[in-house]
C-alpha cells in the first residue's frame, strides 16, 4: 500500500508533442481526459522538442487545445534522446527517480502512418498508469508510437 501511495504523488507523464503535428493535435482530447482522470494522482507535463515551437506558439497551442498541465521546451532534444522518444505524440511515464516505467504510444488508434481506427482497442498509457498506481509493474514497458518523426521536425 505504501508503494501505491508513493506512486500517487511521484509519477509523471511526459507527453512529447509539437504545435503543428496533426496526429499529436488529434490526441489533445484524450490527453486532457487522462490528465483529468488521474488528476491529483499523476503529474502530466507537455514537452515540446523542436526549436520552432517558441514560447508564444506553445502558449497559443496550449490555449487552443485546452491543456491545463505544465509544459516545457526541449529544443536540443536532450530529454527526448535520453528517454528514446522518436515521434510526436509519444509519452513516457517516469517514477520519482526519473526511471522510465513506460514509453510509447497513448493508445493503438493509429495502426500506421495514415491508417487509423475510429476508436482504440488498447489504451496503453491508461492501462500503464492504472498498474503503476496499483503498485504493479506496467503490462508492456514499450510500444511503438505512430506520429511525426522528430528528425523530420528539426530544421
Amino acid at each position: 500500500m505504501l508503494a501505491a501511495a508513493l506512486a500517487l504523488q511521484l509519477t509523471t507523464v511526459l507527453v512529447f508533442t509539437t504545435t503543428d503535428c496533426p496526429i499529436a493535435n488529434r490526441y489533445a482530447p484524450e490527453i486532457n481526459r487522462l490528465a483529468s482522470t488521474f488528476a491529483g494522482k499523476v503529474r502530466f507535463m507537455l514537452v515540446y522538442p523542436v526549436p520552432t515551437d517558441t514560447d508564444d506558439r506553445i502558449r497559443e497551442h496550449v490555449k487552443k487545445f485546452g491543456y491545463t498541465m505544465a509544459w516545457r521546451r526541449d529544443v536540443d532534444q536532450q530529454l527526448a534522446a535520453e528517454i528514446g522518444i522518436r515521434v510526436t505524440p509519444e509519452v513516457a511515464i517516469q517514477d520519482r527517480n526519473r526511471n522510465v516505467l513506460y514509453r510509447g504510444r497513448i493508445d493503438d488508434r493509429h495502426i500506421a502512418f495514415g491508417t487509423d481506427r475510429p476508436q482504440p482497442t488498447v489504451r496503453d498509457l491508461e492501462r500503464s498508469l492504472e498498474a503503476v498506481l496499483a503498485g504493479k509493474p506496467v503490462p508492456v514497458k514499450e510500444t511503438p508510437a505512430i506520429g511525426c518523426i522528430l528528425s523530420d521536425l528539426v530544421k
